[in-house]
């Protein structure tokens, strides 16, 4: 089947995708997008996390041919001509990105909460990122980029 879709505020098509092909599998495989990350395909782990009309959602869930017709945010698709999302500058600045591989689902979940609740509360914070897995750190540094990105929001 052929799926359309706007990513990252550009209308993209793919041919030839399966039934049971995931979005991720569409964004990154099909579509050349690889920041969404393939970890553990069944939910858990929230390295696949993309927007789906502005509802954050695993990829590796969603059905790529549930994508025709909508609009999917990536991790990528969060910066803008000014260079980096400030989520995405407060990982940096605060030393949250240590292997990577949890990053961008971390980032986009972050993106969603601050959008929610610009000044969140450390237990609003531990809520919003309970569904994604850090193999490397011990949250402290993830949790310094939360504050960091919603003290940058609010100077602005």
């Amino acid at each position: 089947m052929r799926v359309t879709c706007k990513i990252n505020g550009v209308d993209r098509t793919a041919d030839d995708v399966w039934a049971g092909e995931s979005l991720l599998y569409l964004l990154r495989e099909r579509l050349g997008l690889p920041g969404s990350k393939n970890a553990c395909e069944q939910g858990e782990c929230g390295s696949c996390t993309v927007y789906l009309d502005g509802t954050p959602v695993c990829s590796c869930l969603v059905a790529a041919g549930q994508a025709a017709g909508r609009e999917v945010v990536t991790v990528e698709g969060l910066g803008g001509e000014d260079g980096l999302d400030p989520v995405q500058e407060a990982f940096l600045r605060a030393g949250a990105v240590q292997c990577g591989f949890c990053t961008p689902g971390l980032v986009v979940s972050v993106h969603d909460l601050l959008e929610r609740s610009p000044a969140p509360s450390d237990p609003e914070i531990r809520e919003a990122l309970a569904g994604n897995l850090c193999r490397c750190t011990g949250y402290e540094k993830i949790m310094d980029a939360v504050r960091l990105a919603s003290a940058s929001r609010e100077e602005r």
